[in-house]
């Protein structure tokens, strides 16, 4: 269970910087960083709360293991996947911003960026959200849960904020088949969402059936059952 443990802590945290850093750093800083960041938070523990406890957060591990509820053992490890995960997030926004042109560093949002970055961006969130789809609405520990709209939802906001201003934000291939169609976006530059997008939904997919997220026995927090109906009086 320990590596599937990691791998969550890794992809959750991130998840939780790439949003961090698209938001906070020029060009294209967004007045609402704090709510896509808060965001991004959210839907990476209702992706992965079931498996490693999502706590993404060095300080939370070691928190959790002084109350008891992960070994000691495993602190160390959980350390360095989420080190790992912040580290590889901020590459990626830095191959991200550092390629842009245009704009300043305190001026408005008026960056071009590359097909690359453009690229880059609408795949990792494209594999966030279909990721967050399989967790929290497919997976046995999340059966019955009330949640996962607001998860897949917010899933969406986030890597609004994130990366709007980056691809446009599209994360899926029929919203990119509409605004070609009403002319909000060029058809020449559409294969690059297309391809992004779908290539993020399977990269999820993958993950997911290879380490088994939705499989009931690696739950590390039991979510409590839905409650039974009170039978009526007869």
């Amino acid at each position: 269970m320990l590596p599937r443990k990691l791998t969550v802590e890794f992809i959750g945290t991130f998840f939780l910087v790439f949003t961090v850093g698209m938001t906070v750093k020029s060009p294209d800083a967004s007045a609402l960083a704090p709510l896509a960041i808060g965001a991004s938070l959210m839907i990476a523990v209702y992706m992965g709360g079931h498996v490693s406890g999502g706590h993404y957060n060095p300080a939370v591990s070691l928190g959790v293991a002084i109350r008891g509820k992960l070994p000691y053992a495993e602190v160390v490890p959980y350390w360095i996947a989420q080190t790992l995960g912040g580290v590889a997030a901020a590459v990626a926004v830095l191959f991200i911003k550092e390629g842009a042109t245009g704009g300043a560093p305190a001026g408005p949002p008026s960056a071009e960026y590359t097909l690359a970055a453009k690229f880059l961006a609408e795949f990792v969130f494209t594999f966030a959200l279909v990721l967050v789809v399989l967790t929290a609405a497919t997976s046995k520990q999340t059966a019955g849960n009330s949640f996962y709209g607001l998860a897949i939802g917010f899933t969406v906001t986030a890597g609004a904020f994130a990366v709007g201003p980056v691809s446009g934000a599209a994360f899926n291939p029929a919203v990119v088949a509409g605004v070609v169609t009403m002319g909000l976006a060029d058809v020449g530059g559409a294969w690059v969402p297309l391809v992004a997008d779908l290539l993020g939904g399977v990269a999820a997919g993958v993950l997911f059936t290879v380490l088994d997220l939705g499989d009931d026995r690696v739950a590390a927090v039991t979510i409590p059952p839905t409650s039974e109906p009170i039978p009526a009086e007869v």
